[in-house]
């Protein structure tokens, strides 16, 4: 295979194992980061760019929809059946985060009824339950009004309903559509177009006229990846610019002086000549460009790294393209694993050693099912499954 088809993911037909690991490594990234307040969150990725692992999901997701669902809605065919597959699979999002909903407040419940752990109860955008609880039982089944740590799958589940239109205009010329995304990118952060929260005041903290733009860059990318082209063709001079970008970010991140100086010297000024806050600062909700940027900066040197391909095919990367082959049940099992991990941290506090035993289990807790599932998969043989060696070790194994 050569180099350029390793950077344009062109030669295989088969499941491109980079998308896997990398949403594996996401998943675990946001695990980490939704039982905040350990030593382990200083290690994910959010502490070495502008973007976090919640770029990553999206944009991954668009990817995986993109290659999933474009061959139904080609324009040559009926296009009802396509667009009801990615309709249902948006009625399953949606039952998995009524329940991942319902299963975090149990927790919490059952924290403060059987052992007095109540701090969880005054978190997590729990309090409005009690101050005004009639509205916010509509809110919650209306999805405006989501639990603190529980705001991606309505996202998503958003950017799924209107799937169907955006690959069926742009399906032969997408990148119209990826104009007039940019356009209402921008409009929503000019002037904090959002969809409404009730009963709280404000929009949704992610909000889908913003990061339906990365989402729709991630959708074309993987209609490109199902024909064996790339949305954005391997170009060295991008590539430079896009690793310079990355390892500056990453310096910035790291380097207080460097921050201080990008912040004062370049992004201050930029805002005193004009410059709205959503193009210098890092508005999570409005996804912000510098977040923006890196996410798209950082997908476009990872895909066009062959060695990157040769990782995610090696025997080391299968625990993480394991738990990236099963997202959705994995991401709904580590959210309510989170909030166990809470209610946990909530009495016994603070503690390297017991928070990497709970983030260990939890990890576990996730392979687990991944290898279950793999193996119940009708129709497909996985290429390869996690087994406890004798010794008690993690192990990688092929199946008979």
């Amino acid at each position: 295979m050569s180099s350029a088809e390793r950077r344009l993911g062109t030669a295989p037909a088969q499941r491109d194992q980079r998308l896997d690991m990398f949403r594996g490594l996401a998943l675990l990234m946001i695990f980490i980061d939704h039982a905040p307040g350990t030593l382990y969150e200083n290690f994910t990725s959010r502490n070495y760019g502008f973007s976090d692992a919640a770029e990553a999901f999206v944009l991954m997701s668009g990817i995986a929809a993109g290659i999933a669902y474009s061959p139904q809605l080609r324009g040559d065919g009926p296009l009802w059946p396509g667009i009801a597959r990615v309709w249902a699979r948006a009625r399953t999002l949606y039952l998995v985060h009524v329940t991942t909903t319902a299963l975090a407040l149990a927790v919490f419940a059952a924290a403060a009824l059987w052992f007095g752990i109540t701090a969880p109860l005054g978190t997590n955008n729990i309090p409005p339950l009690f101050e005004r609880p009639l509205a916010a039982m509509i809110g919650l089944p209306l999805l405006t009004h989501q639990l603190g740590y529980f705001n991606i799958l309505p996202l998503y589940l958003v950017l799924l309903l209107a799937a169907p239109a955006l690959l069926i205009v742009g399906r032969r010329h997408p990148w119209p559509v990826i104009v007039g995304s940019i356009l209402l990118w921008a409009a929503a952060g000019q002037w904090h177009l959002n969809l409404p929260n009730y009963p709280n005041p404000g929009g949704w903290f992610f909000n889908p006229l913003s990061w339906q733009l990365i989402f729709v860059v991630g959708l074309f990318s993987g209609v490109a990846m199902r024909e064996r082209r790339a949305l954005v063709p391997y170009d060295s001079t991008l590539f430079i610019a896009a690793a310079v970008l990355v390892v500056v970010v990453g310096f910035w991140m790291k380097l207080d002086w460097l921050g201080t100086f990008g912040r004062d010297q370049v992004l201050a000024p930029l805002s005193h000549l004009g410059f709205p806050d959503y193009f210098v600062w890092f508005d999570k909700s409005l996804l912000a460009l510098p977040r923006l940027l890196h996410a798209l900066a950082l997908a476009y040197v990872l895909s066009s790294m062959p060695v990157v391909r040769s990782i995610a095919e090696s025997p080391a990367a299968a625990p993480l393209t394991l738990l990236g082959r099963h997202g959705l049940p994995v991401f709904a099992t580590g959210s309510v694993l989170d909030m166990v991990l809470q209610a946990i941290k909530a009495a016994i506090g603070q503690d390297p050693f017991n928070d990497g035993v709970l983030f260990l289990a939890g990890i576990l807790i996730m392979l687990a099912l991944a290898d279950v599932l793999d193996r119940l998969k009708p129709g497909k043989r996985p290429a390869a499954r996690l087994r406890l060696s004798a010794a008690g070790d993690l192990a990688v194994s092929r199946l008979p």
